[in-house]
Order: C-alpha cells, then structure tokens, then sequence
C-alpha cells in the first residue's frame, strides 16, 4: 500500500522536534518532571460547563485509571485515542493491508503520522461521545459544544506531552500518565476511603471492632500483594550465553523476561474492552425491530446515584467481557459494603442477556467472572504476539540485532538464521505464557477490588520495572559510550 502522500500531511501537522543531541540522564529528568506538572494541572481542572457533582461513577474509576484520566477534567479522554489508534493500526498491519517495513526511517515516519492523525480524529470523536452519552454530565445543554471542545482540546494536549515524554523524557507519555495516574489513586483512597472506614469501625466499637478496622484496609492489602506477585514474575527470566566476536573472552547474557511483552498487552486488551463499553453507549436509544439486538450487544440502563441517576452498562454481551464488578468499599463510596457482600453478589447476581430473536437469559455474575477473564487473556496473548512483531522483538529481528552487533550464541555458527531458531525455542512460548499470566494477574487483580484498581498497579508496577531497566542501561552507556556503540 502506497502511503508516499502522508510525507506532505506530515509537514502540515506540528511535531515535537528531537533534541539537537543527546540529551543526560538529568536533562531528561527535569523534562519528565515538567510534563508530569502539566499533566496534573490538566488532571485537576474540570471543564467549563461539566456538572462535578454528577462524575463520581465507580465505575468511571476503572476507566479513568486504564486512560490516564479523570472524568470531567480536561483530559478526560485521556490516553484512549493513543491507545486505539495504536491498536487499529497494528490489526492493519498485521493483516497486510498496511505494510510497513519499520527498520526504514522514512517508513516509520509516516506510520507515527497515521497514528497521530488517528489519535486526534479519536480525540474528537471520543470527546462528543462522551458528552452526548452523558458519562460527561454537563450543567447546561447550551454548554454541550463548549464541553466537547475543551476535552478534545485537552485530548490533543495529551498525544503532543506523550510525543514530548517520548522524545525528551524517560519513558513514554502512556507510561508515565498511567503510572501517576495509579499512585495519585492508592494515596488518595488510602487516605479519603480507606482510612476513614477504618476510624468508623474502631468508633462503633464492639468485640468486632478491631477486626473490621482492619478488614477496612483488605483493598490495600490486595494492592501490596499484586505489587509483589508482579516484582516476582518480573524477574524470572531465561539468559542465553553471548560471546563477542572481535574480542575473545568478552561475553554477556542475553535475557528474556517471563513477562516478554511486560505490560503492554494487558493496557491494550483493558483499554479495547473499556472503550467498548464507552462506543455502544449510543446503542441504550436504539428502538423498534432493532432493541433486541442493541440490548444483546449492550444493555444500558438508569441506575440511582448520589446525584440522581446514570445510564450504565448492567448487561449484554459487552457486560460479559468488561470489568464492570462493584467496589468492596462501604456503600458510602460507591461500593456495595464488604468484601462478604461483594463475594455474595459475585455468587448470586444475575444479569439479562437479550437474545436477537427474542426472549431474554439469566446470566449468573460468576459467568460474567469466567468470560471477562477468559477475553481478557485471549486478547492478551493476541496483542502480545502483534506487539513483538511491530515493535521489532520477534526471534528473526532479534537474532539480527545480535549478529549485527558482532555477539554470536556460544557453540553455534554466526549465522543470524541458526540464531533465529535457537531463539524461537524460547520467545514465542514465553510471549503466550507471559501474556496469559499477566491477563489472569490483571483479571485476578480487578476482581479483588484493590485500591487503585488491582490493573492499574499491575501496569503501574509494570511501568516502574521498565523504567528502571530504561535508567540502568542510560546510566551505564554515560559511564561506557563504548558500550551504547556495541549495542547498537
């Protein structure tokens, strides 16, 4: 597919220029910290005309983590059209009807220019959808234009900060949104949800009243325990053997990490889901010989609110594959009590799934759990195996970087295509198997109802690791330019 006419778009639309040189590890630090206070003065700041009252969904919690958002803000839409777009483009990649060899600069440029034009396109759409579903309540309908401006606006502000992060930064702007995102939350719900509950059990008394104090703090206790179970499965790895030609006794390692792909297939699957769950919210007004469909595929309905009532997702098939479970907090925060009576709703719950041709099925909420965790790891590994393929890190792009670098595999030829298949032994099994234990982790993850969202201290914890990874490496090529040579 011929794509030579995005070289003219591509001079149209601003970029973020790369730094004239290299920039140190400090300079880059300064840049991040600056981004970061961007993002934050956007984070808490609402939109003109945007209803604050009415926001405070639980289940918007969910999406403004996994989008690096906070709803009725100016980044309300947050990291999603970055996300999407990325995700569209390499479904079209994958199947060939855009094929772009990624090793060619010129190439490249013009694949990051269709996922910009992308992104803002998604921006704007994303913007009016939601307001006119109303998961952005306004306090006026004349407001309505005003609103949608300001939060596309903001959206565009987002992809040109994670252009910057990229090319400035320490990571990516998806990183490190999502990252901050996910801290800001643990603190303040440690400290505005979980904490006050558990000076409400102590007050009440009782011989119970210790044990309840502490059973407040279960969705804290989730999160260090996901935060481990991630530490861990980070660092078993497999290390193959490397030698260096040109210099006899000079070797390394070469590692592959259980989590191959890291987090990056879960952010992927997570935001695909949640975005479904944002696009067929325009099905809740479809009438006449196409309600049963539209209500098979997604059933809205009016649910009661502190500020009054919302149209949320409470069926369907798209119910069944997102994350859409109560919060085990005190029904004073959104949730529904106690971890009891989540548990009790998880095993008695039922949902309606309207079938095209007419009547309706009682879905008990414990399948809702089965088939949420199953699409979440078949998208997983699907996504991980696209990603290694896009991103350069498949067995052959990698056995050339190694015999373009001058390493060799001990007692095997350097020969790029014998290399190929010592590592096919490995990646591709470790990609399936690290892809299916970080979509049952962050499944695992959800369903506990850890603060912060059990996903999001997966991703964040996911992110941290690779940021260290990213700063170690930086460090050691400062202190041996040598090496960053050799590597590359």
């Amino acid at each position: 597919m011929g794509l030579e006419f995005v070289d003219k778009i591509s001079r149209v639309i601003p970029t973020i220029k790369p730094p004239s040189k290299p920039l140190s590890i400090k300079e880059k630090l300064y840049w991040t910290v600056g981004i970061l206070a961007v993002y934050f003065l956007l984070y808490n700041t609402y939109a003109i005309g945007v209803n604050q009252q009415a926001v405070n969904q639980p289940f918007l919690q969910l999406i403004s983590i996994v989008f690096a958002a906070k709803i009725g803000s100016l980044i309300t839409v947050g990291i999603g059209p970055i996300v999407l777009s990325s995700i569209v483009l390499q479904l079209l990649q994958g199947s060939g009807l855009i094929n772009l060899d990624m090793n060619n600069m010129a190439n490249k440029a013009r694949f990051q220019t269709i996922q910009k034009l992308a992104a803002m396109a998604l921006a704007v759409v994303e913007s009016i959808i939601f307001v006119l579903t109303g998961y952005v309540p306004i306090s006026s309908p004349a407001l309505l234009p005003v609103v949608v401006l300001q939060l596309a606006i903001g959206a565009i502000v987002i992809i040109y900060l994670d252009e910057t992060m990229t090319k400035y930064g320490v990571t990516s702007g998806i990183n490190l949104f999502i990252a901050s995102g996910v801290s800001y939350a643990i603190v303040a719900g440690t400290f505005s949800i979980l904490l006050p509950e558990a000076i409400s059990a102590l007050q009440a008394g009782g011989a119970a009243a210790i044990s309840n104090a502490i059973i407040a703090f279960g969705p804290l206790f989730f999160a260090i325990m996901v935060f481990l179970v991630s530490i861990y499965a980070y660092e078993m790895k497999v290390e193959l053997p490397l030698a260096f030609e040109q210099f006899r006794g000079v070797g390394g390692r070469l590692p592959i990490p259980f989590l191959y792909v890291s987090v990056l297939p879960v952010i992927l699957a997570s935001s695909l889901e949640l975005s479904l769950t944002v696009w067929f919210r325009f099905l809740a007004g479809v009438h006449g010989s196409l309600q049963n469909l539209a209500r098979f595929i997604a059933l809205y309905q009016s649910v009661p609110t502190a500020s009054g009532s919302s149209l949320q997702l409470t069926g369907g098939i798209t119910y069944l594959i997102s994350p859409t479970f109560p919060l085990p907090y005190s029904a004073s925060y959104g949730g529904i009590g106690s971890y009891g009576t989540y548990f009790t709703y998880l095993a008695t719950h039922t949902t309606q799934l309207f079938l095209p041709w007419g009547g309706v099925m009682a879905v008990p909420e414990w399948m809702h759990v089965i088939i949420y965790t199953i699409v979440l790891v078949i998208l997983c590994v699907i996504f991980g195996k696209f990603w290694i393929e896009l991103t350069g890190q498949s067995p052959k792009n990698l056995a050339d970087q190694i015999g373009e670098g001058g390493w060799q595999i001990p007692g095997f030829r350097r020969d790029p295509r014998i290399v190929e298949n010592v590592l096919n032994k490995y990646i591709p099994t470790v990609t399936v198997m690290g892809s299916i234990f970080v979509g049952l982790l962050a499944a695992l993850a959800t369903l506990s109802g850890a603060i912060g969202s059990g996903m999001g201290i997966l991703l964040t914890v996911g992110i941290i690791y690779m940021l260290y990874q990213q700063l170690e490496q930086e460090r050691i090529y400062e202190s041996y330019p040598i090496l960053e040579k050799i590597a590359k």
